[in-house]
């Protein structure tokens, strides 16, 4: 009687899948204060993920790519998280600004470094990067151009060059926030109390620059007719 073999088990253990969200994940546990996203390899991402180099392709075309999606999910995170912060604080101009800012520095010191992402690839990363996050920062612009239109108009008054003073505010926040990474936490509320009162004199210089145009435009308008 002849004795069939049966055929050997396959020990090697299944590759898993893997996501553009566990990929992403895995890259940002291993940037941190002193280190971005240009200085990571693909090798160490996928090793971070659990995954073989090859696997990272079927999600992305390269470590560029991961670092727009990276910068863009970083960016519409913060976008959301502020803008519900907002929504919730109430209707007073000063009591928005000082809510944002705080949200603001919260995050700065978020366990997830999103807004690392933002600060450090601004600043310090290709070309690429840049122009994802100058894309980010113009979101932020447009969305906080209208709460200052709509604050403004609670109060009974307008705002000159809104789009600038949203500009403004946006450009001087992260600004402050890139040097605020390598400040110990408890300067936090220190931080959160210059940050405000600059926001509020960029607000009340543009409600005022709005009404002096106003008053120029009204007497230029009497002396024409006059």
């Amino acid at each position: 009687m002849t004795q069939t073999t049966a055929p050997p088990v396959d020990t090697t253990p299944s590759r898993r899948s893997v996501s553009r969200e566990d990929l992403l994940a895995a890259a940002l546990k291993l940037i941190g204060p002193h280190r971005s996203l240009s200085t990571l390899s693909l090798r160490e991402v996928t090793r971070q993920a659990g995954i073989a180099p090859n696997s990272f392709y079927r999600q992305f075309r390269d470590m560029d790519e991961l670092a727009v999606a990276l910068i863009d999910l970083a960016g519409s995170s913060l976008r959301t998280i502020i803008g519900q912060a907002r929504r919730r604080a109430t209707s007073t101009a000063a009591s928005v600004i000082r809510v944002s800012v705080q949200t603001f520095v919260e995050q700065l010191r978020a366990d997830d470094k999103l807004l690392h992402v933002m600060l450090r690839e601004g600043a310090v990363g290709s070309d690429a990067f840049k122009h994802a996050v100058e894309r980010e920062l113009t979101y932020f612009e447009e969305e906080l151009q209208h709460d200052l239109v709509r604050l403004a108009a609670a109060d009974g008054v307008t705002l000159h060059e809104p789009a600038l003073a949203a500009k403004a505010i946006t450009r001087l926040v992260f600004a402050m926030g890139s040097t605020a990474m390598d400040l110990p936490p408890e300067r936090d509320a220190e931080l959160i109390e210059q940050m405000s009162i600059m926001v509020r004199m960029i607000v009340v210089g543009a409600r005022a620059a709005s009404t002096a145009v106003d008053r120029a435009a009204r007497r230029m308008q009497a002396r024409t007719q006059a």
